[in-house]
């Protein structure tokens, strides 16, 4: 794992790209105050949001929006009108920003997918991923049952971490914990990113960035590199670029809770 290094409250970390998904914003599990804080303290030349910006679909049910989630808009706003390349490739929960696709909003490009080129000259293909599942393709109404059942877990999931933060421990996921030991879970994931390599391959690129399963990492099958940014409902995980080309998964859970340390955000042990 990379080290932690100390740093000053207020420095930015620098990257030359950032790609975030399933920030569900307009819904009550998204940790936008840890978002915020990401965003604050990181500058990219490029920021690519791979889909589940907005939950349209928690929003259909009941209207949900907090002055954070209008401050991570206003933030991805401005960063776009200052320089930032902003690339906005819509999910199944904002599906209804693809009907944009091919168009340009306030600095901020609306695509199907897109094609990023790192530094050392790797061509990854970049969506959301909901393509590739076939429970949202099969059957839309599973898929939203699928997706309620998930806001109770995380209900569940911030009742037992405001229990932890009292007794003094650090904040701990119980749907991703679950997701790990569930043998049915673990199969699904299995088959989503075998079809994300294969499609990727058809089209001779050397990896993928998605999201959508809300399980950041970063692997290689044979020789195509296979990217997932996680979440910020769960896991608060982005996957960053660095000068050189290299790609890691910055966690900033553990970050967002030590600012008063002045500490780094940590980096998972994968990177390519």
């Amino acid at each position: 794992m990379t080290a932690v290094t100390t740093r000053q409250a207020k420095t930015v970390n620098k990257y030359r790209a950032i790609f975030i998904s399933d920030l569900h914003l307009g819904f009550r599990g998204c940790q936008a105050d840890r978002l915020l804080d990401f965003l604050r303290s990181t500058e990219s030349e490029f920021l690519y949001l791979a889909g589940d910006i907005f939950d349209g679909w928690e929003m259909k049910k009941r209207p949900y929006w907090p002055p954070a989630h209008q401050e991570v808009v206003k933030l991805i706003l401005h960063k776009a009108a200052n320089g930032t390349q902003v690339i906005y490739t819509p999910g199944n929960h904002d599906e209804c920003a693809r009907d944009f696709c091919g168009h340009s909003f306030d600095n901020i490009l609306v695509r199907d997918t897109a094609i990023h080129t790192t530094a050392d000259d790797r061509k990854l293909l970049v969506l959301h991923g909901d393509q590739f599942d076939t429970v949202v393709k099969v059957s839309p109404v599973l898929a939203h049952i699928g997706a309620s059942m998930y806001g109770k877990l995380l209900f569940l999931n911030r009742v037992v971490n405001a229990a932890r933060k009292l007794l003094g421990k650090p904040y701990w996921s119980l749907a991703a914990h679950l997701k790990n030991k569930v043998k049915n879970v673990v199969s699904y994931i299995g088959r989503f990113e075998e079809a994300v390599i294969n499609s990727t391959r058809s089209q001779n690129l050397d990896g993928v960035v998605c999201g959508h399963i809300h399980h950041a990492e970063i692997t290689h099958f044979g020789d195509t590199l296979y990217c997932n940014t996680g979440d910020w409902v769960e896991s608060c995980t982005a996957l960053i670029e660095k000068p050189n080309g290299k790609l890691e998964i910055l966690r900033w859970v553990n970050e967002h809770e030590s600012h008063d340390t002045g500490t780094e955000p940590s980096a998972l042990p994968k990177a390519a």
